[in-house]
């Protein structure tokens, strides 16, 4: 499964999932990202200078589409996102150890101090089968959208 190491940005102390798992990974979209249907085949990798950020990057659409991800951790205190029965299934998930979840980040102004994410609706992997989804999270009350990167 994907281990765990201690990395500091800045002022920002957190833990990066990354392990056995190497970048860049093949995802399957089963049924598409939110919004965009045809979007099932992606590549998320990493590029020199710009962790703690991946590139999400999608295959076969009339143009490409990339999003910045970012896996919560260290920067979202006591998030826990907890999926429906039904995503679990899909997903073959049971266990909270058998996935691993991005946060796609928004970019306001181009301006990195407003960067946040989505923290309910977020990007579900199983870690064995690299299958994916968007989903909304069941504990979704918890959190607000955006949350901004950087608020204690």
């Amino acid at each position: 499964m994907l281990m765990q190491t201690e990395q500091t940005y800045g002022a920002v102390s957190y833990t990066v999932d990354t392990g056995q798992l190497e970048l860049p990974l093949k995802l399957e979209f089963p049924q598409g990202l939110v919004g965009l249907p045809d979007a099932k085949v992606a590549t998320l990798q990493k590029l020199p200078d710009q962790e703690p950020f991946m590139w999400l990057s999608f295959e076969g659409l009339a143009e490409p589409i990339n999003f910045l991800v970012i896996e919560p951790n260290g920067f979202v205190k006591n998030y826990s996102p907890e999926l429906f029965d039904q995503d679990a299934d899909e997903l073959e998930i049971t266990a909270s150890g058998d996935a691993f979840v991005l946060n796609i980040v928004t970019l306001r102004d181009t301006v990195p101090a407003s960067a946040s994410v989505n923290l309910t609706g977020p990007i579900v992997v199983n870690r064995r089968t690299l299958q994916a989804k968007q989903v909304v999270i069941s504990n979704y009350m918890g959190y607000r959208t955006p949350y901004i990167l950087g608020e204690a």
